[in-house]
């Protein structure tokens, strides 16, 4: 029976982690390739700088609403602290965000992607076990591809702005790692396998700041 769940559980799991994109392809290709810069007062602001900008406000709105429907279902305490933290932690993040970006003259997103309302809307049709797990996982994978992407912009940034947002960013997407972990439901050996995929990036056009 254990086993028939199980496999059951890996089965709802499968296109969560192996069919969705690499959003932050296009944050390596700038750090490899990052073209002309544009001149700050806070240093440089390269490609990879605004694109990672435009990402974190891109998180965070799909973030804070599937905070909100775990903390609205909660299934578990866990799984409410969880939703809680979600909202929380992308709610101060989103009003650093929009500073950094208002300073920048950087152009924000006004609704999460298309990719990412896919994932909210698999989150509205799950129920009881299929959701604590999927809620889980697909957030926990995220939260572990950002952390990873936030430390590669962090270290290779110029700008003062962008290099604290990406520290503020990083302690928060730790603490909601941390959070999710302690649901129980993270299937640590899918997420590490799916952190290894590389499926084909989808390409993130962000329009280029005027200048300050």
């Amino acid at each position: 029976m254990a086993l028939a769940i199980g496999g059951t559980i890996a089965s709802l799991l499968y296109p969560v982690f192996y069919s969705y994109p690499h959003r932050f392809d296009a944050v390596k290709a700038a750090i490899a390739d990052p073209g002309p810069a544009v001149s700050t007062p806070w240093g440089p602001l390269s490609a990879a700088d605004r694109e990672l900008v435009v990402q974190v406000e891109a998180d965070g709105l799909w973030e804070i609403s599937a905070g909100r429907q775990a903390a609205d279902r909660a299934p578990t305490k866990a799984v409410k602290e969880a939703g809680d933290e979600l909202v929380t932690g992308h709610t101060e993040l989103d009003k650093r965000v929009r500073a950094v970006a208002t300073d920048l003259a950087i152009t924000l997103p006004d609704r999460p992607t298309s990719e990412q309302q896919g994932w909210l809307a698999q989150l509205t049709a799950a129920q009881d076990g299929e959701y604590r797990h999927l809620f889980a996982n697909l957030l926990r994978e995220e939260h572990g591809r950002v952390f990873q992407q936030l430390a590669q912009v962090r270290s290779s940034t110029r700008n003062t702005l962008i290099r604290d947002l990406a520290t503020f960013a990083n302690r928060t997407e730790l603490g909601h790692i941390s959070a999710l972990e302690r649901t129980g439901y993270v299937d640590f050996d899918t997420v590490a396998h799916g952190s290894t995929e590389s499926p084909a990036a989808v390409p993130t056009v962000v329009p280029a700041p005027s200048s300050p």
